[in-house]
């Protein structure tokens, strides 16, 4: 059996008379996103710093690929850190030297690349990340949230096998955030880095993660898949999550996905005592890749948010949308079978105001396209059941373009 990309075994550190870190023990698996959430001053950036080696623990080991990293080489482990990036929390960016300069800074003085290539790497990095036009400027001349998307740009500058995010998405506002979190997503399916995730944004963190480690007294106190952290019962999990998690999602001002979860529940639960159906749909946006693609992230989570606004236009005050991942909504319908579920598409159809939806852009051409899966519940079903039969039965809604 291959072992875990990176493995730390009993790692603890301790601060003057503080323990920050006790036995610490977790894997992170190659190819995947493993965010660590916890409460502040849990020692999360402290860990992260083992991880890149900044810190060496006072006791316990770090493996990579099986390996331990104290019995390598000076040159493996300088070989070891070159497969790293690091997103700091508060940047780290210089200000002496302009935007262009800090994102291309690492190839300048790790590689021995011609300028002009460098020139087309960092150009082409901006771009991707909505930073054109500012490459002149310096840090203190433009917004928090671009000096974020700068910082992104600068970590993913090198194409590093391993990179790690400590709370990438502080200070952002809601579009922003999830153009962040997308990111992450789409530069982790596209290029296979090994993402390791600090993050407080609960739901939103769930949709980019394969694995979640919570951590608590400085120990992992819970390890495993977004799915399992949600459906585990252990309180203090629970009181944790539910402590950080949004009444509404912030980016589409839905309910957050395990509101819209439970409200599956109740529906159920009335459907069984008096034979009360409902219909669930869910909403796919197909091409969201391809407008992140040629507009950016931050211009297609706006259409994003818009299309979830003309959405709640066209449904009743009875239904509920909620955010069921990076490109889905699920809508509930109570009282509503299938076909009157498909009038309430046809509603769509005729009532969502297409300019509005993609108002932000003045591209000629730009279409959103609309996937549906419509499912009239049955007594018994289990909402997994009916978002994959939901998933293997959609049907092209619409394209909302600009003509």
């Amino acid at each position: 059996m291959q072992p875990p990309l990176i493995q730390l075994i009993n790692v603890s550190k301790r601060f003057g008379s503080l323990d920050v870190l006790k036995d610490t023990t977790f894997s992170i698996n190659e190819g995947e996103v493993t965010t660590i959430i916890g409460k502040s001053g849990e020692g999360k950036t402290v860990l992260l710093r083992h991880i890149i080696g900044l810190l060496e623990p006072d006791s316990g080991e770090i493996f990579f690929r099986g390996q331990p990293i104290s019995k390598m080489k000076k040159e493996e482990k300088k070989a070891l850190k070159k497969k790293f990036s690091y997103m700091f929390q508060n940047n780290a960016l210089f200000d002496s030297i302009t935007v262009f300069e800090n994102i291309g800074l690492p190839l300048k003085e790790g590689t021995r690349l011609p300028d002009d290539e460098i020139r087309n790497r960092v150009l082409d990095k901006m771009s991707q990340l909505d930073l054109q036009a500012i490459d002149e400027k310096y840090p203190s001349q433009i917004s928090g949230g671009m000096k974020k998307r700068v910082a992104l740009a600068r970590a993913l500058i090198t194409e590093p096998e391993i990179v790690l995010f400590d709370e990438p998405t502080t200070g952002l506002d809601p579009i922003r955030k999830s153009a962040v979190h997308s990111m992450i997503a789409d530069y982790q399916k596209r290029f296979g880095f090994t993402g390791i995730v600090v993050s407080h944004e609960i739901p939103d963190i769930f949709y980019i993660s394969q694995r979640i480690a919570m951590l608590q007294g400085g120990k992992i106190f819970f390890e495993g898949t977004p799915e399992e952290i949600q459906q585990c019962t252990d309180p203090i999990v629970q009181k944790f999550i539910r402590g950080l998690e949004s009444r509404h999602d912030t980016l589409t001002g839905m309910v957050p996905q395990t509101i819209g979860e439970k409200r599956f529940q109740e529906e159920m639960a009335r459907m069984e005592r008096y034979d009360l159906i409902f219909s669930v749909l869910l909403f796919s946006i197909e091409n969201l890749d391809e407008i992140y693609e040629r507009l950016g992230h931050v211009a297609g989570l706006a259409i994003l948010q818009n299309f979830a606004v003309e959405l709640q236009r066209c449904l009743r005050i009875t239904d509920t949308c909620s955010r069921y991942g990076l490109n889905k909504i699920m809508a509930i319908l109570p009282n509503t079978n299938f076909e009157q579920a498909k009038l309430t598409c046809s509603k769509l159809l005729r009532e969502a105001k297409i300019v509005e939806i993609l108002e932000t852009q003045p591209d000629r051409g730009l279409c959103l396209s609309v996937n549906v899966g419509i499912v009239e519940t049955r007594k018994g079903s289990r909402l997994e059941k009916v978002i994959q039969t939901a998933e293997s039965h959609q049907i092209g809604l619409r394209d909302f373009c600009l003509e």
